[in-house]
């Protein structure tokens, strides 16, 4: 044979390798819902509420991905990625993480803990000095007056890791979600919401507000997975995005994730519809423009399938296609719930009933009291922008679903698992 040809075809054969390596890397290995226990049919309910979604005019465009025993067994996309100009969404289309971004924070923090260079029991003030010596803040009013009484007193024992990864530290969530509390009014005057923050220099300024109860009290979801990244910057040595994309992305083939859209990949970016009754369209990250601020609790993007990958790499037990992220031990004690019956739920548990919290996502402890269906231990997160992931290591399933609607997510949620799971038929 000519050694030309024998060079080309060498080059052909590598390049499909290429290929074949990189659609490895993007999503899991496809199957026919019936090889997996599902049934097409019974699906076709998922893909037809969607294509309703869209129709109506409640969200510009969905995606959903239905992995089972490992295997792809359903992708559904439909509608327009962004409704301003007609762009249809694709499977590659990609979307605001939000709170999606706190498991992969999570995990990230859980390797340095494998690692021997983080352990949950030690006060994060080892890593932020600036937490060292916190406050608690009391407010009650007068019951005479009706005036307000904002006091505040040194914590009674300090901030931890475990603190941080099940919302437990005291820490909350301020301006633009809600100003109940004064603690939260601080919030606002501190600019904590901006997305301006270097991480070092928001958690400094986050530690000079008082915390709106004693750690290890109350479960109150707020910027803990947020510091909890400027932890992992600290013991790692690295920024945050480095050290997320060596440990997690990269090994993953998560290539369209980070805390920034690449200015090649920009006109992927999923974009929000003006809300059909008020007329006004979400106010989102605008990730068209260079971040500075890598959030833990909030600031990645990031694809479907990436997602996927990640999902699938926990139901496996921490590994994916020969790269081990975590141990499986690891993994089972981070789906496991961490809120104990000495820790309050009492107001504002996320969760809801029939759920715990781990580190990281909410788990299920019930098989029934939650109106979700679905099996005890799966587990959970969601996105503010109509994100969602759950995984159901007793089903062998894991599932991504991606809006761009933060209005209607929680009804989409719902919908999404009763579909999934009634076309299961084993």
């Amino acid at each position: 044979m000519d050694r030309r040809i024998r060079a080309l075809l060498s080059t052909l054969v590598l390049a499909f390798a290429a290929l074949a390596l990189e659609a490895r890397a993007q999503v899991l290995a496809p199957a026919r819902p019936e090889e997996v226990g599902l049934s097409s049919a019974r699906l076709q309910v998922l893909a037809e509420a969607m294509k309703r979604w869209v129709d109506s005019h409640d969200t510009p465009g969905a995606t959903v991905l239905v992995a089972r025993r490992g295997r792809l067994a359903f992708a559904y996309t439909t509608g327009l990625r962004d409704a301003a100009s007609g762009d249809p969404l694709a499977a590659d289309s990609i979307f605001r993480l939000y709170s999606m971004t706190k498991p992969i924070v999570s995990v990230a923090a859980m390797t340095l803990v494998e690692d021997g260079r983080l352990a949950l029991n030690e006060p994060i003030a080892k890593y932020l000095p600036e937490f060292k010596d916190m406050k608690v803040a009391t407010e009650t009013f007068d019951p005479v007056s009706g005036a307000q009484i904002f006091t505040t007193a040194p914590a009674k024992r300090p901030i931890t890791v475990h603190d941080l990864l099940r919302h437990t530290a005291g820490l909350t969530y301020g301006e633009p979600l809600s100003q109940r509390t004064q603690v939260q009014k601080l919030y606002k005057d501190a600019g904590i919401w901006s997305q301006k923050w270097v991480l070092a220099d928001f958690t400094r300024a986050l530690a000079k507000v008082p915390l709106s109860f004693e750690p290890g009290t109350q479960w109150e979801y707020g910027h803990s997975t947020d510091v909890l990244g400027r932890v992992v910057e600290v013991a790692s040595g690295k920024t945050l995005d480095q050290y997320v994309a060596e440990r997690i992305l990269q090994p993953l083939g998560m290539a369209d994730t980070g805390f920034q859209i690449p200015a090649a990949k920009v006109g992927r970016l999923a974009q929000p519809q003006p809300d059909p009754v008020t007329k006004v369209t979400p106010d989102l990250i605008d990730f068209t423009q260079r971040q500075t601020f890598f959030a833990g609790g909030h600031g990645m993007v990031g694809t479907a399938a990436d997602y996927l990958r990640f999902a699938q790499m926990l139901l496996d037990g921490g590994t994916l296609d020969g790269k081990r992220i975590l141990g499986p031990r690891t993994v089972g004690f981070m789906a496991s719930n961490h809120v104990h019956a000495g820790i309050s739920t009492a107001t504002g548990f996320l969760p809801g009933p029939g759920y715990g919290f781990g580190l990281g996502f909410a788990v299920r402890t019930n098989a029934g009291m939650s109106a979700w269906n679905g099996s005890v231990g799966d587990f959970y997160w969601g996105g503010y922008a109509g994100t969602y992931f759950w995984i159901d290591p007793k089903e062998q399933l894991a599932v991504v679903f991606m809006t761009t609607e933060p209005t209607r997510r929680a009804q989409y949620r719902m919908a999404v698992r009763d579909a999934v799971y009634q076309s299961i038929l084993e």
